[in-house]
């Protein structure tokens, strides 16, 4: 464990520091099969100041464009509960990971009147520039379109929170999807400078060995694909999966030393133990002294 994150733990229980303010924010598990199941992940640059050099999903933190009420809907009512979040907020959430994914892979997760998710054309990557500067610019984007969001395009698979130990700390909603026909997926978001789509049992591998460092949550949710042999079933499941808001938590035990558990940060109760210390900041990804 590196040096600051144990100072900083025996400052949080010496009430000597004071977590910060979580900030919103979604990322994309985006599949697709290709002979067997892959996720997209793109590794972040080193001069990112949050996971420098960590490999993750599509996605970012929300903005107040997200929130406004100029888009339109179908489908089902976005699930707010399921994602703990006020309703005003549930539907920022799934705003903010349609334009990410658009900023990030040029992947437009919309469906027009038909209830048709739109193929790329001349103007795509105009659009896809334009959300990139403005984040107002994705409601004028659909809107031109004849676009609406549905939600059932991005079911809810997991939901974690960065530890109150990290300098930085985002309250993240992953969602899944796959790339709709007649769209490519591309390394257009300029955070990356690696990109890559990985079958989760050969992800794990690398990771294990050290060849792909990962954030936790990134890890744990490719272990929970290894389990799937193709997309459908991803999604399939994701509509049911009990979600509940996971935070790995640092404690000082009754010797003192640092031990882990996970736990739902609804109620603070703990879900399970951690076996092993992380191996570094999530903030200083990994470069972590």
């Amino acid at each position: 464990m590196p040096a600051h994150v144990s100072e900083r733990v025996h400052a949080l229980f010496a009430g000597e520091w004071e977590p910060p303010a979580l900030r919103d924010a979604t990322t994309v598990v985006l599949l697709r099969d290709h002979d067997a199941l892959e996720t997209f992940l793109m590794r972040r640059v080193s001069t990112m100041a949050f996971a420098a050099g960590m490999y993750v999903f599509p996605g970012g933190r929300i903005d107040d464009a997200d929130l406004a009420s100029s888009f339109e809907w179908t489908g089902e009512p976005v699930d707010a509960e399921r994602m703990t979040a006020a309703d005003d907020l549930a539907r920022g959430l799934i705003v903010c990971a349609v334009r990410e994914l658009f900023e990030e892979t040029g992947v437009l997760l919309a469906v027009d009147k038909h209830g048709r998710i739109p193929k790329e054309d001349e103007r795509w990557e105009d659009d896809r520039a334009a959300v990139h500067a403005s984040s107002d610019a994705l409601a004028l984007v659909l809107a031109r379109r004849g676009l609406a969001l549905d939600p059932g395009l991005l079911p809810l698979w997991t939901h974690w929170v960065t530890p109150e130990i990290e300098s930085r700390r985002y309250d993240v909603r992953f969602f899944v999807a796959t790339v709709p026909t007649g769209q490519r997926v591309r390394d257009v978001s300029g955070e990356a400078d690696d990109v890559r789509w990985e079958r989760p049992g050969d992800a794990m591998a690398a990771y294990a060995d050290g060849r792909l460092p990962m954030l936790p949550p990134t890890a744990a949710t490719i272990l929970d694909l290894t389990h799937f042999s193709d997309a459908s079933s991803v999604l399939a499941t994701a509509a049911s999966r009990d979600v509940r808001p996971l935070m790995p938590r640092a404690r000082l035990d009754d010797s003192g030393d640092i031990a882990w558990e996970i736990i739902d940060v609804r109620d603070g109760s703990v879900i399970r133990p951690l076996d092993s210390e992380p191996a570094g900041s999530e903030v200083h990804g990994a470069g972590s002294p």
